[in-house]
């Protein structure tokens, strides 16, 4: 090893010599340089290599601390941070970042990168109050991009947007004509808050968190409050429902009920009359709308029907027996009959007698028509004759026919269930008017609607039986007592007046 070394410094000491004389020189001159900065100690001051501790804090003079005193510092285009001293002398930095994180998660914050539940995501009160609101009512043909374009947003804020965290924010999708959305900028012209009410107890919220936006839905409670209505047939049952202050969802609710064993077409008499008990609902005590109906009676030719609405949203007779029959009797909720189901009739358009094998119920142009019963949609199509029209497919050989649709609400194929609507009235094909035509056969056999016989749905299951009649017994004894309370204010008023 050292025989090498010693080859190798001659090597380099023959070289050294067979350089030039200039550079040999400049090679001496620079060596004795570097060697005089290595000896000579530095004039400014040393740290003691024994006031240096594992784990001790140093202090670092930071570029403000050595600013000297008169100077006022250039602005720098980025956030300044925050320099606090401890009594420590510890110096210590707060990045503009975590100005507002905290171990405790507030109102909008994160918590390891995902929401905390049942927080709701807002900005503070004073923030809110700096956002600039706009409300905008979706036009025809309007989309989420086409209103935030109107507003003079970018389309990657409504990417943002539309993408935001959470599974709500895809209700933006399917915005409708007349919807109202709120939307909020902040200073610096960004989308900061987005509201749209989905309905009257639902709103969605989509919020400006950090540098991406956040989607949840907020439902209001809603308070249900029992009321209570009494009326007699004049003239038509929805006249007399109208008059008794129940509006038009309650009356075709209510005929629904007994639509099984009453005709409201034809059954109906001068001096019938009904009670009803139905819910109030009511959001931060203002009033909303109407709910359920939970209790009703109708007296039609002396004889008395009675529902009460169990738990499993269905109506049943006082003893139990379901108010539903397997079939409608009518599918629609119609004004009058305006052919009956007769062997021959004189056609109104073609002009000739022939039979007619089904029942013509006339009503408004895009009344609701309903499926009379469970059933799968055979034929759902058009043609010169029957104009839009819907055939239905049920068990035990049942078929029923709807004809003369304005509109169809359902597929070939598709499976209904009773009480579903598949079309809307109209005057399509061979009509003079709008109306249903409607068809019931049995085993390819045409019967009369409004006579054939329709087997009972199934009662109410045992082990619910006793529950319900409690309940029946409750919700008939108040029924009985408002509707008495309250002839016994007519009957006062009269009194009085008299």
């Amino acid at each position: 090893m050292k025989v090498s070394s010693r080859i190798l410094l001659n090597k380099l000491l023959e070289i050294f010599k067979n350089l030039p004389k200039l550079h040999r020189r400049i090679i001496i001159a620079s060596g004795c340089f570097l060697l005089l900065v290595l000896i000579i100690p530095s004039s400014e001051e040393n740290l003691d290599i024994e006031d240096i501790q594992v784990g001790k804090r140093i202090q670092v003079s930071l570029p403000e601390d050595i600013m000297p005193k008169g100077t006022t510092p250039k602005q720098s285009a980025l956030p300044q941070r925050n320099i606090a001293k401890a009594k420590n002398n510890v110096t210590t930095e707060q990045l503009p970042s975590l100005a507002k994180t905290s171990s405790t998660p507030n109102e909008g914050s994160l918590a390891s990168g995902k929401l905390a539940k049942k927080i709701k995501i807002q900005d503070s009160l004073e923030t809110l109050a700096q956002l600039s609101w706009q409300t905008v009512k979706v036009r025809s043909g309007d989309s989420l991009a086409l209103i935030l374009k109107r507003l003079g947003f970018s389309a990657q804020t409504t990417y943002a947007v539309s993408t935001a965290k959470g599974k709500e924010s895809k209700l933006l999708k399917k915005l409708n004509v007349g919807d109202k959305l709120r939307i909020a900028s902040n200073e610096e012209q960004q989308l900061a808050a987005l509201e749209y009410p989905l309905s009257k107890t639902d709103t969605l919220f989509i919020n400006l968190v950090g540098d991406s936006y956040q989607s949840h839905r907020e439902s209001k409670e809603v308070e249900i409050r029992e009321s209570f209505s009494y009326g007699t047939i004049n003239s038509s049952f929805w006249n007399a429902g109208v008059s008794a202050g129940l509006n038009d969802s309650q009356i075709i609710n209510f005929a629904n009920i007994f639509g099984w064993d009453i005709d409201f077409a034809l059954d109906i008499r001068e001096g019938d009359s009904f009670n009803i008990t139905y819910e109030k609902k009511y959001i931060d005590g203002e009033y909303i709308g109407t709910g359920n109906i939970l209790a009703a009676e109708i007296t039609n030719q002396e004889e008395v029907f009675q529902a009460i609405r169990f738990t499993d949203d269905e109506y049943y007779s006082p003893d139990g027996r379901s108010m539903r029959k397997a079939f409608l009797r009518a599918p629609v909720n119609f004004k009058y009959i305006s052919s009956s189901f007769k062997r021959k009739r004189f056609h109104p358009v073609q002009k000739r007698w022939k039979a007619h094998r089904g029942i013509d119920y006339a009503a408004k142009t895009g009344t609701p028509v309903v499926a009379a019963g469970n059933g799968k949609v055979t034929h759902a199509t058009y043609n010169k004759y029957n104009g839009n029209y819907v055939f239905i497919q049920h068990g035990n050989g049942i078929v029923t026919k709807y004809l003369h649709f304005s509109k169809r609400a359902v597929k070939k194929g598709q499976r209904v269930k009773q009480g579903q609507v598949i079309g809307y009235v109209g005057a399509t094909g061979l009509a003079a008017g709008p109306h249903l035509h409607y068809e019931f056969l049995l085993n390819g056999v045409h019967r009369n609607p409004r006579t054939v016989k329709l087997p009972d749905a199934r009662p109410i299951e045992k082990k619910y039986k006793a529950k319900f009649l409690l309940l029946a017994d409750e919700r008939l004894e108040a029924l009985s007592g408002a509707k008495n309370a309250l002839l016994s204010t007519q009957a006062s008023d009269i009194a009085t007046n008299d």
